[in-house]
């Protein structure tokens, strides 16, 4: 059920830090870096769900910032495939539908064991003990939201090793516009046997402390693969307006 990664009514002030004012021009670019911190962790959270509106007028009172920069992070946020901007229209959470999923994953399917076999020669002693500790805490997570902020851990880290120009960042993005669908899943079927996923986690640490790519790869396909068939059988999932409609 995993390959492991975060409703309220649309119209719900985002959350965050409180309140600031920021002055000056030259901050602008801080204050932005922090205002999308705060909704990308709504966001994951599932606090903001796929397809919620993001009005600029309540982000920048939440935050004390002027439109300037809560239109800074709105810009972040899209870039990390979290936010979709319509022009002339708004800012509305990334929704996706059932196929647009199903092809996220079939690229993560792909492009995953690649980025795990640049990673292998950088991954220390220390990182694969410290993965062997999440996936143990995973299987005694006591939430979906834990067990998936573990396993985004894990999997980050899993791929920590690696020097990439654009793979690690592409992943990172596919991940995030899948994240609030795995949490959804989990939120309906935690009741679910899921041993099969926790050995899949055991799996690839022990593929990895090997030093073998290949079979780390093969495990991660196969992790990815079931997820995505999982989700394929729930397409409620993905009801809901599609960004921009109203």
């Amino acid at each position: 059920m995993s390959d492991t990664a975060v409703p309220r009514t649309p119209s719900k002030p985002v959350t965050g830090r409180p309140a600031d004012r920021e002055g000056g021009a030259g901050r602008h670019g801080n204050a932005s870096r922090r205002i999308a911190d705060g909704l990308r962790a709504a966001i994951l959270s599932g606090e903001l769900p796929p397809g919620s509106r993001i009005r600029q007028e309540e982000v920048a009172a939440q935050y004390g910032a002027s439109r300037i920069p809560v239109r800074g992070a709105l810009n972040i946020l899209q870039s990390d495939g979290l936010v979709t901007l319509i022009a002339n229209a708004g800012a509305w959470v990334a929704q996706l539908n059932l196929a647009e999923c199903e092809e996220a994953y079939q690229l993560r399917e792909q492009i995953e064991p690649l980025l795990i076999s640049a990673s292998l020669p950088g991954l220390t002693a220390e990182k694969l003990d410290r993965m062997d500790d999440l996936a143990a805490r995973m299987e005694r997570a006591a939430t979906p939201e834990d067990f998936l902020h573990l396993d985004r851990e894990f999997h980050d880290l899993s791929y920590s090793g690696a020097e990439t120009v654009v793979l690690a960042d592409f992943v990172c993005r596919l991940w995030n516009m899948t994240q609030q669908y795995r949490l959804a899943f989990y939120r309906l079927f935690e009741e679910q046997g899921s041993e099969i996923v926790h050995d899949e986690h055991r799996m690839l640490v022990r593929a990895l402390r090997e030093g073998d790519a290949d079979q780390a790869g093969l495990v991660m396909r196969g992790h990815i693969r079931r997820t995505r068939q999982a989700l394929a059988q729930h397409p409620e999932l993905f009801d809901g307006a599609r960004p921009g409609a109203s």
